[in-house]
């Protein structure tokens, strides 16, 4: 039979990591899908089921109280008065934390004449793996134990999960049920908890309450200030540690994980409000970088690693990554230019030394295992048979076509990670230099050789760089947008960088709700293609802070709107992707289905579109502080109150009149 990864994107998602429950609109949880609650990559419950006198009540509605609570509302509306206002009220209020997820119950009636009613919650657990529930595979069932007072346990594997519940009873087959009598204008509340651990888990809940500041933004639109306060309480609830140090998952359900390019590009974009998070997640992806080289694993010295699991994570279609995988080809660049821009933003010079030997070790992988060929630009090959075969951040199978459309064959070179490699370069000399160590004349030369031999072979007609070359150095030649991670590089010049604002500028590329993927134009277009003609959130923030800081601000304020009005239809949390249909042709965007949702490189580019519209870009360590808005101010005047430079709190304002507040000492402003 041929499974199907099940589909997300009407889910409703209550998150406080390593701990995630997945409900339908109306709160039940059913043994159908993704649903069911999680714990550090293991669904702990498959099923729990709200029912009055052995019947669903009928949902009207839920809301949300911060990223870990979920309140949802119903009726049972055969209780209490007859006619047509219902008398019986079920709020159902979900809290989540580490570890544990509180359910509160509460019947409120308003009916002429006592009701009464069995409450009862059907629970059940299969304890699956998340890679099977990926699959659309179903999991086992585990027989629920009964204890000698009332609570209920299932165990297998090292993970036990508990339910307790106050006044229930309860029964083997996993069923918690009270008889309940309300008078009229009573209400009563019933609770049970559940609790998971898992002794082999390789993520754990922070112990810190926060590990970045609480930003505040107003704006004349007000879309910029509703979008980050969602995306900063989401971005608190998906952060994990290695029992070290703090990082974000990469999102629910399938990535709440470490992973080396999500949690990289989430922390970089996040410097405005504090390095903090940049430096934790740069020491946790130090402690394993690579020491070895390993095919099976992608592991080669000095090498950052893509994700880390409890255990292997093996799909269906052959997929079978160890539970250390090594298979990207631009973590380790990604890590470097952090560290980079973290110093700049004000990490403290102590964290930044501490981390120096690990930049050794990158731009040593950088210098040889990067490029096995020796041609100068660095590709990927997956040599094991079993790991992904594309290893950039489009890692999709299909995601490397050609303008018909056709499937390129690696080794592949792709154009974004040259663009990452040359700004790697230069950043990792800039460290040197500034910390007295040798090598950064030979770096800067590296990047010179690298954009020189990038703008020799990588353009193609139509005017821009093309997507990859393939395993015979031939440009793949669709129109992606990949090529807008090259703008703010600066690998290229300014006439190239204009060119690349003009391809990715048109309809084909910018004419759906955010930056298409691939050009409506190219023979692998779909607007729902993972790939392949969708729209990434963190991927057109990316693109849209480059425009900017490049001067192409009508392209950028295309790019950040589109993602705003996207925001709207999400209630504020933006998915992982949606859909790239034409703004012209639906008034609003479509979900991608199996979209991850809350994501934290998607709630992360909140902070970057609001970095991109005010124009902040610090450099501590030269003592100055650059502030250059959108010419403009299409997004109307904007406050950003609780920013971080060099650890301090500071405001920017930007409208009629531009400046910073609470500046520290020795830094100064300029355009």
């Amino acid at each position: 039979m041929n499974r199907l990864q099940p589909l997300l994107h009407d889910l409703v998602a209550t998150v406080a990591a390593p701990t995630t429950a997945l409900a339908g609109a109306d709160g039940q949880i059913r043994a159908a899908g993704v649903q069911g609650a999680y714990h550090a990559d293991t669904r702990v419950l498959s099923a729990a089921v709200l029912c009055l006198d052995g019947r669903e009540t009928e949902p009207i509605g839920h809301a949300t109280a911060g990223a870990g609570t979920t309140h949802f509302v119903s009726l049972a509306r055969w209780l209490g008065d007859p006619g047509a206002d219902p008398t019986v009220r079920v709020e159902r209020v979900r809290t989540v934390t580490p570890g544990r997820i509180e359910e509160r119950i509460t019947l409120a009636s308003t009916a002429s004449a006592p009701v009464g009613t069995t409450v009862t919650v059907d629970l059940a657990a299969d304890l699956a793996p998340i890679e099977v529930v990926k699959d659309g595979a179903p999991g086992t069932p585990v027989a629920a134990r009964r204890a000698a007072d009332g609570g209920l346990t299932w165990q297998r594997d090292g993970i036990t999960v508990t339910v307790t519940a106050a006044r229930a009873d309860t029964t083997d087959d996993g069923r918690l049920s009270w008889a309940v009598t309300l008078d009229p204008g009573a209400t009563t509340t019933l609770t049970f908890t559940v609790r998971a651990h898992d002794a082999a888990a390789v993520v754990h809940a922070p112990v810190r309450a926060r590990d970045f500041s609480a930003a505040e933004v107003t704006s004349g639109d007000h879309r910029l200030g509703r979008l980050v306060a969602r995306s900063l309480d989401d971005l608190h609830a998906l952060r994990l540690t290695d029992g070290q140090d703090v990082y974000l998952g990469a999102g629910v359900p399938w990535f709440l994980t470490l992973f080396g390019r999500d949690s990289l590009w989430a922390a970089r974009m996040l410097l405005p409000i504090g390095t903090g998070l940049a430096a934790g997640t740069l020491r946790v992806l130090a402690r394993h970088q690579g020491t070895k080289t390993d095919p099976a694993s992608g592991e080669a010295p000095g090498k950052i690693l893509h994700e880390l699991r409890r255990t292997e994570f093996v799909l269906a279609d052959g997929l079978h990554l160890p539970a250390a995988y090594y298979g990207t080809i631009d973590a380790t660049l990604l890590w470097i230019s952090l560290l980079h821009d973290a110093w700049r933003w004000g990490l403290a010079e102590a964290e930044v030394a501490g981390l120096l030997p690990h930049l050794d070790a990158a731009l040593g992988w950088l210098a040889g295992a990067a490029d096995p060929d020796g041609d100068g630009f660095l590709e990927y090959l997956d040599t094991s048979g079993h790991g992904l075969a594309n290893q950039g951040w489009k890692d999709s199978g299909d995601a490397v076509r050609y303008r018909d459309g056709r499937i390129a064959e690696a080794p592949i070179a792709l154009a974004e990670v040259q663009g990452y490699a040359y700004r790697a370069a230069l950043d990792g000399a800039a460290l040197l230099d500034a910390f007295g160590r040798p090598g950064g004349e030979r770096w800067r030369e590296h990047a010179a050789a690298l954009a020189g031999k990038f703008r020799a072979v990588f353009w193609v007609d139509g005017g821009y760089p093309a997507l990859a070359l393939d395993r015979d150095k031939r440009p793949v030649d669709s129109l992606t947008s990949n090529i807008g991670h090259l703008l703010g590089t600066g690998m290229l010049n300014p006439a190239e960088e204009r060119a690349v604002a003009t391809a990715l500028g048109g309809e084909a590329m910018s004419g759906g709700y955010g930056l298409r993927t691939m050009s409506t134009n190219d023979g692998g277009f779909s607007p729902l293609s993972y790939h392949c003609g969708s729209v990434w959130t963190h991927d057109t923030a990316i693109v849209a802070a480059g425009l900017a800081r490049g001067g192409f601000a009508a392209e950028a304020t295309t790019l950040i709107d589109g993602l705003l009005t996207a925001a709207e239809t999400f209630d504020y949390r933006l998915p992982e992707l949606h859909a790239g249909d034409a703004r012209s042709a639906l008034s609003r965007p479509m979900p991608y289905p199996a979209a991850c949702r809350p994501q934290a490189w998607s709630a992360a580019a909140a902070v970057l579109m609001l970095q991109a519209a005010i124009g902040l870009e610090p450099d501590v360590p030269n003592g100055r502080v650059r502030l250059n808005p959108l010419p403009g101010l299409p997004f109307g005047a904007v406050t950003a109150r609780g920013l971080r430079i060099a650890g301090s709190p500071v405001d920017v304002t930007v409208g009629a009149d531009v400046g910073i507040t609470g500046l520290p000492a020795g830094l100064s402003v300029g355009c």
